[in-house]
């Protein structure tokens, strides 16, 4: 899952939601640095990913991408999901995706001083981009996709991988829909298990 659905399944807790973006660039116990709930926010940020890793739905679609993306075939999946998210937003939030992303912005530009350097430097090309609204558009999966594939340390292809997504859309559209149901109610449980402890 990318940036859209970790912000989104952060569930309204601010300092959940601080973990949930940063917990990328934060390694090991290093999360014990942090402030409890920011602590949550990276436990649940780890959690999702490893549960997506597991998942059936998921790992069908990955397998598709596989034979073409090597080990960024699960980067790629993460993309396509926060489109579907972000395409079929009404579905999941009475905010307006464009409020969300604003106001998640500005959240994080408030809180910088908790954020590591490069995730506030990944942060200042995400809002000059407005990735979080942009995902909803095939151009700015399109942009997402080519600019990860700049970063990456070996020939990657991502760049190329808005083409396996347009020759399947219906069915990777259908795949999330279905995962990110049992996502959801996996992670309000998760959520709940570890502030109640």
């Amino acid at each position: 899952m990318n940036y859209l659905s970790h912000l989104y399944l952060s569930f309204g807790d601010i300092e959940i939601t601080l973990g949930n973006f940063m917990a990328d660039f934060v390694k090991g116990k290093k999360y014990l640095n942090y402030p409890i709930g920011v602590q949550n926010g990276i436990l649940i940020h780890r959690e999702i990913d490893s549960y997506a890793d597991s998942h059936p739905i998921f790992l069908e679609g990955k397998r598709r991408l596989v034979k073409d993306y090597r080990h960024y075939a699960g980067v790629i999946m993460d993309v396509y999901y926060d489109h579907f998210l972000a395409k079929n937003w009404s579905n999941y939030s009475d905010e307006e995706l464009k409020s969300f992303s604003t106001r998640h912005y500005q959240l994080l530009n408030n809180n910088t001083d908790l954020l590591p350097d490069r995730c506030q430097y990944l942060l200042s090309y995400m809002e000059a981009g407005d990735w979080l609204y942009n995902y909803q558009f095939l151009e700015g999966i399109q942009f997402t996709l080519s600019g990860m594939s700049r970063r990456t340390s070996f020939e990657s292809g991502m760049e190329k991988a808005l083409s396996n997504l347009e020759a399947e859309y219906e069915q990777y559209e259908d795949e999330f829909q279905r995962f990110f149901e049992e996502i959801l109610g996996h992670i309000h449980n998760f959520t709940a298990e570890i502030i109640n402890k």
